[in-house]
């Protein structure tokens, strides 16, 4: 594991520790799916200090048999993806984001854990059973919560029903990309970024008694369109251990995703970005395109295929297939693909690489 040695920070900032593992940079890469952030670009983010995290959201989505049995591949890949990221990383730290709505979470949970991956991240849902599936491991376990009130709920129920304590959680705030945490009207809300910052602070206090109960630090990750050095420093000085940053790595070299892709990253305006509303029952950010608008006109797109991806999908219901959609937009297929980013994805103005990302925030 690296240490925290390396970090050039403000005088006031401690390093981030969760458990046994210390990252070189409080930095985490935020899982993107599907298929953005695999390999390449967590094992990138882990060589550089950083903690690399793969998504485990249809990642044998390339794998031959796939279409015919998506989970046989997908389970596949997640060794695949670990063993290449380690390979990459010369050390570093890695995760992978396993979303709790995944269909068959539990074997996803322990095959990534039966090929050592360090930590376990679970967001889009709470993952209310992980420490069972879990136990006896060493990977850290960390949710991802987003109004306070969730994070509570995670607290409460893991000491009551399991007697422990997450690792760490990361705080997914308002800008963030992907799925979302909040409903469409707090979304809308123009006082939700200091909402925001309060949530953050009664859950800095929340976790204290379970820190001494458990005599351990769990660390606060904070989450959600932090584009700069200064909003790091802001959210470090709360009393946040770490940030968590995921639209910016995608204009990077590393990213796995497809070249089109980080295009539409590239060529977007502030007001191409809009909420969607997603398959996965909850508000999500992205691009305005030929698919989001085929979306709003007809009402629903018959899925052509059913991947299976979801525990209550019902294809016969669902607004469009997600996984179609996904898979389109890392593959290039843009006008066909629902493409998710943070609310600051306008910002990207150029292909970077993760190096200079990371600078971006540390230098």
């Amino acid at each position: 594991m690296k240490d925290s040695e390396n970090f050039s920070g403000g005088n006031n900032v401690k390093p981030l520790k969760i458990g046994d593992l210390s990252p070189a940079l409080p930095i985490v890469q935020g899982g993107m799916g599907i298929g953005v952030s695999l390999s390449s670009l967590a094992g990138a983010v882990a060589k550089e200090g950083g903690i690399g995290v793969l998504s485990a959201a249809q990642i044998g989505y390339k794998e031959k048999d796939f279409m015919k049995d998506p989970e046989k591949a997908n389970l596949r890949a997640v060794g695949k993806h670990i063993r290449r990221a380690r390979e990459i990383a010369g050390g570093g730290i890695l995760g992978i984001n396993i979303m709790a709505v995944t269909r068959n979470y539990a074997a996803y949970v322990k095959e990534a854990i039966a090929n050592g991956i360090d930590l376990i991240i679970t967001g889009a849902g709470l993952p209310v059973d992980l420490p069972a599936i879990a136990k006896g491991a060493a990977t850290k376990l960390v949710p991802i919560v987003s109004p306070e009130k969730s994070a509570r709920v995670i607290l409460k129920l893991w000491d009551r029903k399991y007697k422990t304590a997450p690792d760490a959680i990361i705080i997914e705030g308002p800008k963030a990309g992907g799925h979302l945490g909040f409903k469409y009207n707090e979304l809308m809300d123009q006082k939700i970024n200091e909402k925001h910052d309060a949530d953050i602070e009664k859950i800095l206090e929340m976790v204290k008694p379970y820190e001494e109960k458990y005599e351990k630090k769990i660390p606060v990750i904070v989450a959600g369109g932090i584009s700069d050095k200064a909003e790091m420093e802001h959210y470090l000085e709360m009393g946040a251990s770490g940030i968590q940053i995921a639209t910016p790595f995608v204009v990077t070299e590393e990213c796995d995703a497809s070249q089109a892709y980080k295009d539409a990253y590239l060529n977007c305006k502030k007001e191409d970005i809009v909420i969607v509303q997603s398959p996965v029952g909850l508000p999500g950010r992205a691009i305005r395109n030929a698919f989001i608008e085929k979306v709003k006109e007809k009402g629903r797109i018959v899925p052509e295929h059913c991947y299976r991806c979801m525990e209550h999908c019902k294809p016969a219901e669902t607004l469009y297939c997600i996984s179609q959609g996904l898979i389109n937009a890392v593959e290039g297929k843009i006008d066909d693909a629902l493409l998710f980013c943070g609310a600051d994805a306008w910002k990207c103005r150029e292909m970077t690489t993760v190096k200079k990302v990371i600078e971006r925030y540390i230098g």
